[in-house]
């Protein structure tokens, strides 16, 4: 797959393709039947599918300091487009310049004079332009006005029979905040993930011969509410089973939220300053303070328990 930050990355000899545009932040189900069908009607025709993402998120330039919890970091991103089958993947820099650019303009500059768009699919609510004032609907009129076919692709419901909420990052969001980490599965099509550098930490977990990877995330990543989890820790080249604590340590008094992974049976690793992810599989419980470490260290054996059932069969 192609990787373009800039339009100027484009090859001048780039040919007609198909073209989806959006945030993608998460690249949930929805976004996953969407970015599809993209890929399956540029295979239809013989041509190649691009997506279309930002960076920074676009509420981060019109609305400084709203910058939404982070579902996955751009290379997050364009793995799961690869995965999807996307033969190239465009990333914008949203400038305050680049939002103003109306519905119109915007079309001509990206989707006319650089990936000369043949097919643009999207879904139903996409906006686009200054003010997001372009909808679905002005770009098939623009699509009439340049030559490109437009196809808007309906949403996934979350439940049955039509019922529950739409697929969408905001509900991903709102689920992993709540700590529903397998609701937010659900959405999502994978277990919701973070990752950045592991970093020293308080070493209490060491201390108490069950070291942890604390995990420096990267900026706005949504975290899960603190509690402890059932999960993964991905690093050095594996996939490994993990008790993954989220919060502030209470019953040391901490002050700092940190997101640490206990891998299972591994007290062999030496990650410091290597680049790793966390996995959410489900939640186990909240927080909690003890009146001794024995109670502590109990609880923590009972935890690692839980994990070790829950992990075995995921």
């Amino acid at each position: 797959m192609q990787r373009w930050r800039d339009m100027a990355d484009i090859p001048e000899d780039w040919g007609r393709g198909v073209v989806t545009i959006g945030s993608y932040d998460g690249v949930h189900r929805g976004h996953q039947v969407i970015i599809g069908r993209a890929v399956a009607r540029a295979r239809e025709s013989g041509v190649p599918s691009v997506v279309v993402t930002f960076d920074p998120h676009p509420k981060e330039v019109t609305r400084p300091g709203t910058h939404p919890p982070l579902l996955a970091p751009h290379p997050r991103r364009a793995e799961l487009f690869e995965g999807l089958g996307v033969d190239a993947v465009l990333v914008l820099s949203f400038t305050k310049e680049f939002s103003q650019l109306s519905p119109a303009d915007f079309v001509v500059k990206v989707l006319v004079e650089k990936l000369h768009a043949r097919v643009v699919v999207e879904g139903p609510t996409f906006r686009f332009g200054n003010k997001a004032a372009g909808t679905v609907g002005t770009l098939a009129e623009l699509g009439g006005t340049y030559g490109f076919e437009v196809e808007v692709v309906d949403l996934y419901e979350r439940g049955t029979a039509g019922e529950g909420e739409a697929f969408s990052s905001s509900l991903a969001r709102r689920l992993i905040g709540e700590g529903d980490v397998v609701g937010a599965a659900e959405v999502l099509g994978r277990p919701h993930r973070v990752e950045g550098t592991v970093v020293h930490g308080a070493r209490r977990g060491r201390e108490l011969g069950i070291p942890t990877a604390n995990i420096d995330t990267v900026p706005h990543s949504a975290i899960p509410a603190d509690g402890v989890y059932a999960g993964w820790l991905i690093a050095a080249g594996e996939r490994m089973p993990a008790a993954v604590s989220v919060g502030t340590n209470p019953h040391f008094n901490g002050k700092v939220r940190t997101v640490e992974g206990h891998a299972l049976d591994r007290n062999d690793l030496d990650l410091y300053g290597q680049w790793a992810a966390i996995e959410f599989g489900s939640f186990v419980r909240g927080q909690e303070t003890f009146d001794s470490l024995d109670g502590l260290l109990a609880r923590i054996a009972d935890d690692l328990r839980v994990v070790r059932e829950r992990t075995n069969e995921g």
